[in-house]
């Protein structure tokens, strides 16, 4: 179940560290082969569904879900049939 408000999460990653919040929305069945991103994630689904793979490991996300990745992380996003959305927190 999804608690909280992106300002509530905003407020709590900036906290931690993170140095940019946003919502990143994805269409409907997208699909992102592996790649890296030279900062470190922190996210909460709020939105639809997605599997995210690391390795040979793949989660299912779905709304409430929260996920991180360390910087420079080989991994793959695959979005549901309605697409997804997150609120993300990166930090260089």
């Amino acid at each position: 179940m999804l608690s909280g408000t992106f300002d509530q999460f905003k407020g709590q990653v900036l906290a931690e560290g993170f140095n940019e919040v946003l919502e990143r929305s994805w269409p409907a069945d997208a699909v992102l082969d592996f790649h890296t991103h030279p900062f470190a994630v922190k996210a909460r689904v709020v939105r639809g569904e997605m599997w995210l793979t690391i390795g040979e490991e793949t989660q299912h996300l779905r709304a409430g879900d929260d996920f991180a990745l360390d910087r420079d992380v080989p991994h793959a996003e695959r979005y549901g049939n309605a697409g997804a959305t997150y609120w993300v927190a990166r930090r260089s």
